[in-house]
């Protein structure tokens, strides 16, 4: 896997930035969670007036060979069929991007369907879905490494235009599956508790996928011995997990803000938190989503989530649907006049 060069926010700006803030006329503190924003974004952008710029939106698809097991209610069928509905601007995520100004990227990386001709559509396919994990890897340490590539390189081509604040979607059936496994493994949590309904089990099909899950965990800890972070992830991963994995690391490389979506989202940034803690310095949480484990999963990485709305849809809606309030803590920081210069007096 490459290796990626991610550094905590210089800290000598911190001071001066708390002052700002501090100082804008207000009772300090009384703007809560947008002045610790505030003071986030600022340190990524190492500035005093930051900004955002061209916000882009990479929402990767693949499917899951763990599917054939029944552990999800919907068929895999519905990934290429929801792929294809993105390219008309049908879908949950397509409202959002257009709302806030995202610019949209739809990549496959691992759809069992061909997509080829599919306007609309970035081919970066791996192959037509994972392996089942239940008997063997998901994939290859090759393959792992072409999706962390392909993330990077999409990173790459959105900062080439501009982009300093970037966003991360997916579309996979059977993908909360990986995302309970990586939270039972790296979060040392019961597996029974980390795992949900997902798009919407009944008791006995939530039975079936713990036993299912139950039974791959074991088969993998019974052939891989004190495993590395690197092989757990892609034991388990979708290409479009990996995908969004190497994305999140690139983008904090580059020092631009990455915005997390739910929970498998906030799987493969605890993944990526495994793999350099740093990362962390970079990712604002866009929500607490109501798949079974998704707030203990974010207690794993320290995170506030800036919403709570009861979403589980997935594609990337629920941090996109804050981008708005991290709008809002720049343009607070930016616009709000201090107490000299309004002529009031301090009254804090």
């Amino acid at each position: 896997m490459k290796a990626f060069n991610i550094v905590k926010p210089d800290e000598n700006l911190r001071v001066s930035i708390q002052e700002k803030i501090d100082n804008l006329n207000k009772p300090k503190g009384s703007l809560g969670r947008l002045e610790t924003l505030a003071m986030q974004v600022c340190m990524v952008q190492q500035t005093l007036s930051p900004a955002l710029h061209h916000p882009c939106h990479l929402l990767f698809g693949g499917d899951h060979g763990i599917e054939k097991e029944g552990v999800s209610v919907s068929p895999r069928d519905v990934t290429w069929q929801q792929m294809i509905n993105f390219t008309h601007g049908g879908g949950g995520v397509n409202m959002f991007c257009r709302q806030h100004g995202f610019k949209l990227r739809i990549i496959d990386m691992g759809v069992d369907h061909d997509l080829s001709n599919i306007p609309g559509i970035i081919n970066r396919k791996i192959a037509r879905g994972t392996r089942n994990f239940l008997h063997e890897a998901a994939m290859s340490e090759a393959e792992f490494n072409r999706a962390i590539d392909t993330g990077i390189q999409l990173v790459d081509d959105c900062h080439a235009e501009g982009c300093n604040i970037i966003c991360m979607g997916e579309m996979g059936i059977a993908n909360t599956s990986p995302s309970s496994i990586w939270m039972h493994l790296f979060g040392n949590i019961p597996l029974d508790e980390c795992i949900g309904v997902g798009a919407g089990l009944d008791h006995p099909g939530l039975k079936h996928k713990r036993e299912v899950l139950s039974a791959a965990v074991a088969h993998f800890i019974a052939n891989n011995a004190n495993p590395s972070t690197e092989l757990c992830i892609r034991h388990f991963a979708g290409f479009e997990m990996a995908a969004a994995i190497g994305a999140m690391l690139h983008a904090a490389e580059l020092k631009m803000l990455v915005m997390v979506d739910g929970f498998i989202m906030s799987a493969c940034a605890l993944a990526a938190y495994q793999l350099y803690p740093d990362v962390l310095s970079y990712m604002i949480f866009g929500h607490c989503g109501d798949e079974s484990g998704h707030g203990r999963m974010l207690s794993l990485m320290h995170a506030q989530p800036l919403l709570h709305l009861g979403l589980r849809l997935g594609e990337g809606t629920g941090a996109l649907c804050s981008y708005p309030i991290i709008q809002s803590a720049v343009n607070m920081v930016n616009e709000m006049n201090n107490f000299d210069n309004a002529k009031i007096t301090k009254y804090f």
